[in-house]
């Protein structure tokens, strides 16, 4: 199973930004210690995929462990040095991260899981041009599975660079190319938010609420929206759910701060 995990905006998204993630986390390490020793690339697929769930969970010693261990049985296992390169970035160690994603690359040259990933190591480390030229490797990979999901994070990464407009053009293909990509449509929401445009942030982050659950990330950004548009009732709602629902929330500290910008 390919996930991405969607990084942090402002008060908004959520962390992240994985390709090729964990198909099946709880039987990854029995599954590795049955495979017949010659099978090298499978067990360092297995490691590499426990690493990965290590990764999703923060657990970066672990996370850390299983890649070299991977690298270990199979020194040419690009995932391996993918996963390597993301929780180096995640431990701020940039120069490691930068020659583990270099050797990926050397491993599986326009790899697109690999490309999406090194393009936001690139971004997070403010590379924003570099970032979206390995973004658009993966968009542009017709084998590839998770292209939408990689508009999100190309769109992030043009609104990091204040590139607003490129940010909404590739959240709109990219929520026209999957109606279910959630993700996208809050981070729309937001856009809009922070572009002034009330009425329609409004109206994407009730198509989000139609499609998920609320979170108290897409509370937070309705409270906001609605005290911009005068809508008393619905910022009370809001304000309820976000104190039954999430009152230990990074947003709840945010609003008892009074920081709504």
């Amino acid at each position: 199973m390919k996930k991405i995990i969607f990084a942090l905006l402002g008060a908004i998204l959520l962390s992240g930004c994985v390709s090729n993630g964990p198909s099946d986390t709880p039987m990854a390490q029995p599954l590795a210690q049955q495979i017949p020793g010659n099978d090298v690339r499978k067990r360092a697929s297995i490691h590499t995929e426990l690493g990965f769930a290590y990764y999703e969970q923060k657990n970066m010693v672990a996370a850390l462990d299983e890649a070299r261990l991977s690298l270990s049985i199979d020194s040419s296992y690009a995932l391996a040095y993918n996963l390597l390169g993301l929780i180096y970035l995640e431990l701020k160690e940039i120069p490691q991260g930068e020659e583990a994603f270099q050797r990926a690359l050397s491993l599986a040259p326009g790899d697109p899981d690999i490309s999406n990933n090194y393009g936001w190591f690139l971004c997070e480390t403010n590379r924003y041009t570099k970032a979206m030229s390995y973004f658009d490797v993966a968009m542009k990979n017709p084998l590839y599975s998770a292209p939408a999901l990689t508009m999100n994070n190309a769109a992030q990464c043009a609104s990091k660079n204040g590139d607003d407009a490129k940010a909404e053009e590739l959240l709109q293909k990219a929520t026209r190319l999957d109606p279910n990509n959630t993700r996208g449509v809050l981070f729309l929401a937001d856009l809009y938010y922070r572009m002034g445009r009330y009425g329609e942030a409004r109206l994407k982050l009730m198509d989000f609420h139609r499609k998920s659950d609320m979170t108290a990330a897409s509370a937070w950004l309705g409270l906001r929206i609605a005290r911009k548009t005068g809508e008393r009732l619905e910022e009370a709602r809001y304000l309820s759910q976000m104190r039954q629902r999430f009152p230990d929330s990074n947003e709840m500290v945010l609003l008892n701060q009074g920081r709504f910008e």
